[in-house]
């Protein structure tokens, strides 16, 4: 039987358009651990062998309790449904709630099943019920109808999990082919189809345009997580698994307060919270609630620049401070295509410096600090051209430059001072996805002067490089302010003036 909260997820994947087409090509069920995934994926992929699951054109259609009309639904014709997951023992965990509902029910009867232990087929031999892995060589090129995949927090891409997505939704798409796909909270710190997945929702909510993937996602409060407090975490046990109520509290209320337990796998686990990483240098929820709606500030107001700089390797990025309030926006950040496209890449300097120089036209720019790696030419031209409208510099023989390798202590001092601001929920940044990845990809680093941060190895492609611009951008606003911007640099356009 399904819950309120399961039939509500079931009905939103089978939403129809005013064309009676399928809203979603795709969903993402992000729920603690026990909530009830696998058993149903399991139901969904009975529905999709053997129930009315795509529309009957020619059907008479239903009218609702309240008068709307819908259309009817039919049975596929020859129905080929996937079950995916990097390993076996991992798929077994969604196809065995199969087999048990249909020993449970008449189906194998009626509609003429024969129910192996690792394929389930009509007897006819048209139409199956499939386990897949990241080994299945005939992964590649088949046609499957629908596809349920489990866990994709475990779909490692060091274990074939990106391959694996990649290659499944490029089989649904020949034929039309849809997926529902399960997770836990993530690990923002491993490379995962679940992290990916994730991202990709942020980054289609944050861009406002057309989103076919429904990505459904029901956590604990951030309050909710206070140890000290037994009775606030029991709230957020409660609200994290809804009307799961088979769920037995008491017991997990044991494992969160198992003092052997990581306190990160509990939040995880049990509150449904993508938390940090041990060595993060922000908390990715944080880094969430930083984000905003994209605001700039008006044309002409005072707004300062940081700037971290790469050939290819690593990313480039130009973000701006708003010195009146101190929100953060990307103006640009470039960086290696993934796939083909990245072979040989190297930023577009040219796009570089006119994102640069355009920023100067378009507001009063007070400060800017650019990290001297790579760039050093252009850093020096800028200097050159826009010194004389700088109201303080970035060192003393330098008005833009600002190298990181030299000045570990400003830099140091000005990460903590950044990381203080997201903890107190005292910052805003722009909505880029991309700067937020960045933001969460950061690990700390500590040194002689206090905790700074980096990547989390020379060669990772995890980026870090707008999170230092960010702080540059930041550090330089904090320039400007102590040296008395706004008292004595007014905009234009403010001089008042008296008599003739």
């Amino acid at each position: 039987m399904f819950t309120r909260e399961q039939v509500r997820f079931l009905l939103w994947f089978y939403a129809l358009d005013d064309n009676n087409k399928f809203i979603y090509r795709m969903a993402v069920l992000r729920r603690s651990k026990g909530w009830g995934k696998s058993p149903l994926l399991g139901a969904f992929a009975l529905i999709e062998f053997i129930g009315p699951c795509v529309v009957d054109p020619l059907g008479p259609g239903v009218l609702d309790p309240w008068g709307n009309w819908h259309p009817s639904g039919k049975r596929r014709n020859a129905p080929w449904v996937q079950m995916a997951a990097v390993s076996y023992q991992q798929v077994m965990n969604t196809l065995e709630p199969v087999r048990g509902m249909l020993a449970e029910g008449p189906a194998v009867e009626a509609y003429g099943i024969d129910p192996g232990k690792t394929l389930i087929q009509f007897k006819t031999g048209i139409g199956k019920i499939e386990p897949v892995t990241t080994s299945s060589a005939s992964l590649e090129g088949g046609r499957p109808n629908f596809v349920v995949g489990d866990e994709i927090h475990h779909w490692l891409y060091s274990q074939g999990g990106l391959k694996m997505i990649q290659v499944i939704k490029r089989n649904l798409a020949k034929v039309g082919g849809r997926a529902v796909l399960t997770t836990n909270a993530h690990d923002p710190s491993e490379e995962t189809v679940g992290r990916s997945e994730y991202e990709a929702h942020l980054e289609r909510r944050a861009d406002g345009g057309l989103d076919d993937v429904l990505y459904d996602c029901v956590e604990a409060s951030p309050e909710s997580w206070v140890p000290e407090d037994p009775d606030a975490v029991r709230a957020g046990l409660r609200e994290a698994y809804g009307d799961s109520t088979w769920v037995d509290l008491d017991r997990l209320m044991a494992e969160i307060y198992d003092p052997t337990a990581d306190a990160n796998e509990k939040r995880r686990f049990y509150l449904n919270h993508v938390v940090a990483s041990s060595d993060a240098w922000l908390d990715p929820m944080d880094v969430d609630a930083a984000r905003v709606a994209d605001w700039l500030p008006e044309d002409g107001d005072q707004i300062t620049l940081g700037f971290d700089g790469s050939r290819g390797h690593d990313a480039t990025a130009l973000i701006a401070c708003d010195v009146a309030t101190g929100h953060c926006w990307p103006l640009g950040i470039w960086q290696k295509p993934d796939g083909p496209d990245g072979h040989g890449w190297e930023v577009d300097r040219e796009a570089v410096d006119s994102a640069v120089r355009s920023a100067f036209e378009r507001w009063d720019v007070v400060a800017f600090f650019a990290d001297l790696a790579f760039f050093e030419g252009y850093v020096d031209r800028w200097a050159e051209d826009f010194r004389e409208t700088l109201f303080v510099k970035a060192s003393p023989s330098h008005s833009v430059a600002f190298d990181m390798r030299r000045r570990v202590r400003d830099f140091t001092l000005a990460a903590e001072s950044t990381a203080a601001a997201f903890e107190d929920r005292n910052i805003t940044v722009g909505s880029d996805v991309r700067m937020s990845t960045h933001l969460k990809n950061a690990r700390r680093r500590v040194n002689a002067f206090g905790v700074s941060f980096g990547k989390e190895s020379r060669e990772s492609e995890r980026k870090v490089d707008a999170a230092a611009a960010l702080v540059l951008a930041r550090e330089a606003r904090r320039k400007a302010i102590e040296a008395g911007v706004h008292e004595r640099r007014r905009k234009p356009g403010d001089a008042t003036v008296y008599g003739f």
